[in-house]
């Protein structure tokens, strides 16, 4: 496989199975947005994490690609092919409520910080939000798209775990999480 094509020189790039669109379209926007959180989530698995965490976000990053491909490839579902879906987003919400009873309640909000493992986490959680945003903005909401409401779900729910899960691998560390304090 050839790695440089030279067909992208142009400003243009190929949707698969699909035309030719402006590098900055919305929809190569969301993908590549996507495939920015997966290389956070690598930077994150790049620490040493406990085991079920490092699984966890490994099957992620897996998940994350079919996420892009359904976004990459309109239709997907339509054609019967594999997409994210309700059982990947109910998986996301059965890890967060594991992972949140190990935590005490939070009643303040908390500075992103702690161990380098976790810092990273809140990053890669920012970045998750940014897609989802992307997403939005692609308007595949509003098509009523299956890849597009399924991608929005997953995304919305990977956020909320790369908000416990920093304060989850804090709290194994022994490291308090740094509530915001307004009068300073």
């Amino acid at each position: 496989m050839k790695i440089y094509t030279r067909t992208g020189d142009d400003g243009t790039t190929g949707l698969c199975a699909g035309p030719r669109v402006a590098k900055d379209h919305s929809r190569i926007e969301a993908c590549g947005t996507l495939d920015e959180l997966n290389a956070s989530i690598g930077v994150v698995r790049a620490e040493l994490l406990p085991r079920d965490i490092d699984q966890l976000l490994c099957r992620v990053q897996h998940e994350l690609f079919t996420v892009g491909a359904g976004l990459a490839m309109p239709g997907l579902a339509e054609a019967g092919g594999h997409g994210v879906g309700s059982q990947h987003v109910k998986e996301l919400e059965q890890a967060i409520d594991q992972y949140n009873a190990q935590l005490p309640d939070l009643n303040a909000f908390i500075l992103p910080g702690g161990t380098r493992a976790a810092s990273t986490l809140h990053l890669a959680r920012t970045v998750c939000r940014r897609a989802e945003r992307r997403v939005v903005s692609l308007g595949v909401a509003s098509e009523q798209s299956p890849e597009g409401l399924w991608a929005l779900r997953y995304l919305n729910r990977l956020g909320d775990l790369l908000f416990v899960l920093p304060r989850v691998l804090n709290a194994r560390a022994q490291v308090a999480d740094e509530c915001w304090r307004k009068d300073l």
